[in-house]
């Protein structure tokens, strides 16, 4: 036969305690109601609004449409700004500090949140639990802003949709810019090495007579013009990516070593009269190789310039250009509903925790009844127990 303890309590035996003390829940309880509903009512209303963003996945265009023969190039051309705006670097831009302090200034986000101190660390840190930026399942970014005010939670997306924009055209340009100085000088080399080339290269047909060279020959003087095209190339891919990739990862050093291989080349091509391009020049009289090297270096010249000159106008119209990247497909108005507080929320919220910890106060409370105090904080509280059990008069078992 198994012998229950008389400690042992069940379900009824918890359900009889809450029913003796049902007078202190009742009124508790109901001031709570009453108050959490007084809170509720008090907590200022605010209001969220949206505004709707596309980026733009255009086609290549620019310097970008030049690099398109080639895959690594055209990776570099997104680098030199051709390519649209990814999501990351807009949501980037988003969180800036530089746009935050923008917003803040215009709108005085410090009366809003009670800085008086102007602090912005502080107002960003509070602004930005109002703000949500996110793309939507459709590849929009959604700009999101919550106020006191409708017109200015609306305000403020509208000009973070705008502030966006701005700054994304000020990086494009920015870039541009220093892709344009860069091919600029070399540019201007070429065109100092090309006149030089000409004009050595006409000076010699007029002294010497000479007017023609053998098929064969301009196949290998027009082969070296591509390694330079090439060079350029790979040299032009290098410099772009350089501020934007790591100096020592792979990618990095592999165009550092195909820049290499084929300056040496080149080098062999140039300096290598036993190769394999010119096994007969020993035959060729000094005077037909004397032209045959002004020919060379002109065709060179010619092909860099060929290269170069789109190149350097496109990147001058680019320089120029600020047109908007991003597009606004809704922009944000006054909200007409509400976003908080949800009185009924809050109202369940307050009136739960305080339902829970009154339970467990009436469980403690009936456990100490049976308990010798050990010590005189014990005793103190087995008395306020007491007290409650008179003040709200409690049965208490016999």
């Amino acid at each position: 036969m198994t012998t229950v303890s008389r400690n042992e309590k069940g379900l009824s035996d918890y359900l009889y305690t809450l029913y003796k003390w049902k007078k202190l829940i009742i009124i508790n309880l109901s001031i709570i109601f009453i108050v959490a509903t007084i809170y509720s009512f008090s907590i200022p209303e605010t209001y969220k609004s949206k505004a709707l963003m596309m980026i733009p996945q255009e086609k290549e265009f620019g310097i970008g449409n030049l690099l398109s023969d080639n895959s690594a190039l055209s990776f570099g051309a997104s680098l030199l700004g051709s390519s649209s705006p990814n999501m990351d670097l807009i949501l980037g831009l988003l969180n800036s500090r530089n746009i935050m302090t923008k917003v803040i200034n215009k709108f005085n986000l410090f009366y809003d949140y009670n800085i008086t101190d102007r602090n912005y660390d502080k107002v960003i840190k509070s602004f930005k639990d109002d703000l949500i930026f996110t793309p939507n399942e459709f590849g929009l970014l959604e700009i999101y802003t919550i106020n006191k005010n409708p017109q200015k939670s609306a305000d403020i997306s509208n000009y973070f949709a705008y502030l966006a924009d701005s700054l994304n055209i000020v990086l494009k340009t920015e870039n541009a810019k220093n892709n344009r100085k860069f091919i600029e000088k070399r540019f201007l080399q070429n065109q100092i090495d090309l006149e030089n080339a000409e004009v050595a290269y006409h000076k010699f047909q007029l002294n010497n007579g000479v007017f023609d060279i053998p098929e064969q020959i301009k196949v290998a003087v027009q082969a070296a013009g591509e390694l330079e095209k090439n060079l350029i190339q790979k040299e032009i891919y290098l410099n772009s990516i350089s501020n934007q990739i790591n100096k020592n990862s792979p990618q990095y050093k592999d165009i550092e070593y195909q820049i290499l291989s084929i300056r040496q080349k080149l080098g062999d091509f140039k300096n290598k009269n036993e190769g394999s391009y010119f096994l007969s020049f020993k035959k060729i009289p000094d005077l037909s190789f004397e032209y045959l090297r002004l020919f060379r270096e002109l065709e060179i010249q010619s092909k860099i310039k060929e290269f170069l000159y789109p190149m350097y106008e496109q990147a001058k119209i680019d320089e120029q250009k600020s047109i908007p990247t991003l597009i606004v497909v809704d922009k944000a108005v006054p909200p007409q509903l509400k976003y908080g507080p949800k009185k009924a929320l809050v109202i369940i919220t307050i009136f739960s925790i305080f339902l829970l910890v009154t339970i467990l106060f009436i469980f403690r409370a009936d456990n100490l009844k049976n308990i010798v105090p050990r010590n005189p904080l014990l005793e103190k509280e087995k008395r306020f127990y007491n007290f409650l059990e008179k003040f709200y008069k409690i049965k208490t078992d016999e």
